[in-house]
């Protein structure tokens, strides 16, 4: 959400970032319709004027018992009312005409984003100062397979552990149904990602409603840009969503907030159950579980300082890749280019995972640093240290640590047998109760 008084100030510079995502000039259409705003709060303010004078005239005029003028000026005073009730109804009009078109208008993206039209336009990132070399150090290897590597669902099906037809008669496409060890394995995977997070990378666990107002959709931007994507359920009079991500329940929780620097960086996580409608990916990975309807993530959620926020960007990607590191999967990080980068955010790293029986990467997880945009659309500040000094907006992050239904199928993928059988990774094991092998022996 963008600050009206800054675009009048940075018209050019507005336009040029929304050319930079693919996007026309809008600068002008926007101070346009503040400008019919302006106008029309100083023609209230000179009715207000106006009517206050007509109204201390009016005892003047009876004072002097001249009624007739009296009367005349109340008339006036009746019809400056009226006008002025008209004027306000017309400046709430135009007040949400201008919120509408800034709520759907992107954040303006960093310098070093690469410009470009969509994900074939994005660089890989080997870490700040990094090279090729130092992340093939750091990075697992591609596994070496001696057989031809089947897809998750294959291995799942052919263990008796992975149902999709099942979960279709019970809710239709995109569902599964995850049964026995595979079932654990999953709920092996967020545990382990929460207590990395929690014991090591210094988030603090939360446990979040799973239902959000549309007024925390609209503060982290899923809302109005993104309401196809949405589950909706009738709630009293209004309606309540399923979270699309934790992102929204957890960066909601600064909401109409005023932290103290001394707060700040907040870094909090959770893994919930996710909810969308996968809208406009019709005849895409019909098969398996990479696009689902409902699935688990853990989300890392960060609150900064302007100062600090790029820095807790980097590190909050570590955190993401060391998921993938103690797990063993191969990965490569990608910086997405203009056209690619999501709605809310100034700069998106994607980390994506090694798939063997797709022969592919695949996205696991996406971390972005969104400014104060989100900040503004929440109204969340915080107060800065030492003197006094007006509230400023907190800068927001979010990234996913990682997608857990995603993890499964690479762990699955990259440690499948030639009988058919998975690997469990030795990290996973004492949450497997010392299982290390899932359709073979322990």
């Amino acid at each position: 959400m963008f600050d009206i008084k800054w675009i009048r100030a940075n018209a050019e510079a507005f336009d040029a970032a929304l050319a930079r995502r693919g996007l026309p000039a809008q600068a002008a259409s926007l101070i346009a319709v503040d400008d019919k705003r302006r106008a029309i709060i100083v023609r209230l303010n000179e009715a207000q004027e106006k009517r206050n004078a007509s109204s201390k005239l009016i005892g003047q005029a009876k004072a002097q018992k001249d009624e007739a003028k009296a009367q005349a000026l109340m008339a006036e005073v009746a019809s400056l009312k009226d006008a002025i009730q008209s004027g306000e109804a017309e400046e709430r009009a135009v007040d949400a005409e201008l919120r509408d078109a800034l709520s759907v208008i992107p954040n303006i993206t960093l310098d070093d984003v690469p410009v470009g039209k969509d994900e074939h336009d994005n660089v890989e990132y080997f870490g700040r100062n990094g090279s090729p070399e130092q992340a093939a150090r750091t990075r697992p290897a591609r596994p070496n397979l001696s057989f031809a590597p089947r897809e998750h669902y294959e291995l799942g099906e052919a263990l008796g552990m992975m149902d999709f037809e099942g979960a279709a008669k019970l809710s239709g496409s995109r569902f599964v149904v995850l049964k026995s060890q595979v079932a654990r394995l999953e709920r092996a995977l967020g545990q382990f990602m929460l207590d990395l997070h929690t014991g090591e990378h210094g988030y603090t666990e939360v446990v979040p409603p799973l239902l959000v107002r549309d007024d925390a959709l609209y503060g982290t931007g899923q809302l109005p840009k993104f309401e196809e994507d949405l589950f909706f359920t009738p709630h009293g009079e209004g309606r309540l969503a399923l979270i699309p991500t934790a992102e929204v329940p957890l960066t909601n929780l600064v909401r109409e907030a005023i932290l103290s620097e001394e707060e700040l960086p907040l870094r909090l996580t959770a893994l919930t159950p996710c909810f969308r409608s996968e809208a406009g990916s019709a005849g895409r990975d019909t098969r398996g579980m990479l696009r689902q309807h409902q699935f688990n993530k853990v989300e890392m959620v960060s609150i900064t300082t302007p100062e600090t926020s790029i820095d807790e960007h980097e590190r909050m990607l570590s955190c993401a890749e060391t998921v993938m590191q103690r797990l063993g999967l191969h990965y490569r990080v990608m910086t997405l280019c203009t056209g690619d980068i999501g709605f809310g955010a100034q700069k998106t790293y994607d980390i994506e995972v090694w798939l063997p029986g797709q022969d592919t990467y695949r996205e696991i997880s996406s971390v972005s640093v969104c400014g104060d945009f989100q900040a503004r659309r929440m109204d969340a500040r915080y107060r800065p240290a030492g003197e006094k000094q007006a509230p400023r907006f907190v800068h927001t992050l979010n990234g996913s640590g990682v997608a857990v239904g995603r993890c499964l199928i690479a762990v699955m993928e990259n440690y499948q047998q030639a009988d058919g059988s998975i690997a469990v990774p030795e990290v996973l094991r004492p949450y497997m109760g010392g299982v290390a092998k899932i359709g073979g022996q322990s």
